[in-house]
């Protein structure tokens, strides 16, 4: 259970029509996928953390641009498991090689046209519904 919310961020890191999506080693989410991502740490900016979250789960290195999507992950409960207020922002890929690490199981392309019928966590058909909504057409969330 939780009494506040945490700020976490993540990075759409789009390739040749493909999003960069890794998929979870920890809860929530564990096993599903989700763009690379995590929480802020104390004196980190979220441009800071962004990049940092994805060298880590990734070994990529990134530019960060602008916010691509905010929105929040509540866990069931009251007061709930969890709380993540998300913000999600572009990123350009600058080098590194792609490795899955820390809270990532794989880190993998996935062409966007894919996107929804992959096991994604929840927020993630928010994300893509919002940055391409011709790709989702009714998908639910898995």
């Amino acid at each position: 259970m939780t009494d506040r919310a945490t700020v976490a961020v993540g990075a759409v890191i789009v390739d040749d029509g493909r999003l960069l999506l890794v998929e979870r080693a920890v809860p929530p989410g564990v096993g599903r996928w989700a763009v690379p991502g995590g929480e802020v740490e104390p004196g980190e900016t979220l441009a800071a953390a962004a990049a940092r979250e994805v060298k880590e789960e990734t070994g990529l290195d990134v530019r960060v641009g602008d916010i691509a999507w905010v929105g929040d992950s509540i866990g069931p409960g009251d007061p709930p498991e969890w709380h993540f207020t998300i913000v999600d922002f572009w990123a350009d890929r600058l080098g590194g090689s792609l490795q899955a690490g820390d809270d990532a199981t794989q880190a993998k392309w996935v062409p966007i046209e894919v996107l929804a019928t992959w096991p994604m966590v929840d927020t993630m058909f928010d994300l893509v519904r919002s940055l391409w909504p011709d790709q989702m057409g009714d998908a639910d969330e898995k």
